[in-house]
């Protein structure tokens, strides 16, 4: 349970970071593409005994590549490239997973295995976790720039696409960190829900970058609670933590909350209604 907390914490506070700016950037479709197109990475490192981040990271980088390259040579549009490359890619890995032999379980590969995380795991992820997170530091006012104005970013002498290859390659480090957490079925709601929320709360990217972290933290360790009181996988339930305060974000949030927003659409009606009776 120790280890299962330390790698769902871990985890959570990584991706909430790093969604900030893909909510920011809209590269929520993105973030769905990388986390899918890890899938037969993943399967061949197990195959051939390797660290699983290594054959996740590698295609993680090869999906972006394939989507920038097929964007480039055709006249499709964008979502459409990256539908057909994840998808493709995400198919190839479970018919990986439909030939390994029987007797070996790749299942929390797709659903994830917080229980089951050895030593081993919790000091890869932390290594992960430690190397992204000090990227994202180094880089944070460069990025920031980036996703609120890329145009500046280029008049004052950096460069956008370094700036997004290096935002995709954490995207990838990141999704790596969150399939020991959640799999990789689930890894796409752990890189968009806290950065979707926290846009809900606040306009500031650097509240942006407390808020989200600390909301998914929470989320994370009240999914595993749940999940033990409840007998229930553990990372579903982190996920429906995530989803049940962005609904209730979403609801009740100040000026942007559907409650707020229909206070005030009601006001000047009000005021009419005052204005004109006798």
């Amino acid at each position: 349970m120790r280890r299962a907390f330390a790698v769902a914490v871990v985890a959570a506070i990584v991706c909430g970071v790093l969604s900030c700016w893909l909510v920011l950037i809209g590269w929520s479709l993105m973030g769905e593409a990388v986390s899918h197109a890890v899938l037969p990475g993943v399967v061949l490192a197990y195959l051939v005994g390797a660290p699983f981040a290594i054959g996740a990271l590698a295609f993680g980088l090869l999906a972006v590549l394939l989507i920038g390259q097929v964007r480039a040579r055709s006249v499709l549009k964008e979502d459409a490239v990256i539908g057909v490359v994840f998808t493709v890619l995400f198919a190839f890995g479970l018919m990986l997973i439909s030939v390994v032999p029987s007797q070996t379980d790749l299942g929390h590969i797709l659903f994830g295995n917080l229980l089951g995380v050895s030593p081993a795991d919790l000091l890869q992820v932390l290594v992960i976790a430690a190397g992204a997170l000090a990227v994202v530091l180094l880089k944070n006012r460069d990025l920031t720039l980036y996703a609120f104005d890329p145009t500046h970013a280029r008049a004052i002498g950096l460069s956008p696409r370094r700036l997004s290859a290096l935002l995709l390659v954490l995207l990838a480090l990141t999704v790596v960190v969150a399939i020991q957490a959640v799999g990789v079925v689930l890894v796409v709601a752990m890189v968009i829900i806290p950065g979707a929320t926290a846009r809900l709360l606040t306009d500031r990217i650097g509240r942006m970058l407390v808020v989200a972290p600390s909301l998914a933290a929470g989320c994370a360790v009240v999914g595993i609670y749940a999940s033990y009181a409840l007998d229930t996988a553990s990372g579903p339930m982190v996920v429906l933590a995530q989803g049940s305060v962005f609904a209730v974000v979403h609801v009740f949030a100040p000026r942007r909350g559907l409650l707020w927003r229909g206070l005030v659409r009601r006001r000047p009606q009000r005021t009419a209604r005052v204005a004109w009776s006798p």
